[in-house]
């Protein structure tokens, strides 16, 4: 297919609208307007989301079952996303997150809500 036929009037604006909107993902005009999100399909989103609750769920039960004069465990990190600007290379490092000065609060109504929901 040749964009001159839009030119010459061999191709409509709305043919041309609607090949644009349903290129592929892996296209060279999705990957430049999108970027990383271009990558990810809804399971990638849901797949992180399940990882996350996986994760402070388990987080949750070692930090209540746990001894009262042990260090708290450390709070999950998220699984970065596209788009969120933590996203880290295999190779990077993860900085060192500073030790806490005192217990970690428990999670707020707010936090089980979004947690639970």
């Amino acid at each position: 297919m040749d964009l001159l036929d839009w030119h010459r009037g061999r191709l409509t604006a709305r043919r041309l609208a609607v090949l644009i909107k349903h290129m592929p993902r892996d296209s060279a005009l999705l990957t430049e307007t999108d970027g990383e999100a271009a990558d990810w399909s809804t399971t990638d989103y849901l797949l992180a989301a399940v990882v996350d609750h996986l994760a402070a769920a388990n987080w949750m039960f070692a930090s209540v079952h746990s001894d009262e004069d042990a260090e708290p465990p450390e709070r999950p990190v998220p699984v970065p996303r596209p788009g969120d600007g933590t996203t880290r290379t295999a190779e990077a490092p993860r900085p060192a997150e500073p030790a806490p000065a005192r217990d970690p609060e428990p999670p707020s109504p707010v936090e089980l809500a979004r947690f639970f929901s």
